[in-house]
């Protein structure tokens, strides 16, 4: 899965498409999920990445915060209606929407972004892995 990740990212980055969004999607589907492990990855690798601190703090609230550009918000837009699946949501009309911001290509990037974050968070989960810790010089 590892592999895949990488591959992705690397795809993803050749797409246009930044770290730091990339980041932001981690982030935010492993928000949805209760993924401590991944938020404990992720969340420093955005700041790294250069996504700025008041962005985390209203991602949850992504939709109502006026500080997320069109790329970032139809990312997210694809992130949770990736992740919660609603029957009744017309994938079609997400797609469109998210298109205004982002080619096919982009959004086929975002997708695979979002499937393997959920599937690291729900491994994660189920194998009950510990928080990532910052490393420190005594470590």
């Amino acid at each position: 899965m590892i592999q895949a990740a990488a591959a992705s990212r690397k795809v993803a980055r050749a797409e246009g498409l930044s770290d730091g969004l990339l980041e932001l999607v981690n982030v935010r589907v492993s928000q949805i999920n209760g993924c401590r492990t991944c938020l404990s990855i992720h969340a420093p690798a955005a700041r790294k990445a250069g996504v700025e601190e008041l962005k985390l703090d209203l991602l949850p609230t992504w939709r109502e915060a006026e500080v997320f550009d069109g790329q970032e918000r139809a990312a997210l837009l694809l992130a949770e209606t990736l992740t919660v699946i609603d029957k009744a949501a017309d994938r079609n009309e997400i797609a469109i929407e998210a298109g205004e911001y982002l080619s096919a290509e982009q959004i086929s990037a975002v997708e695979w972004t979002v499937t393997l974050i959920n599937a690291f968070n729900r491994i994660s989960i189920a194998s009950n892995h510990p928080v990532a810790r910052p490393r420190t010089a005594d470590s």
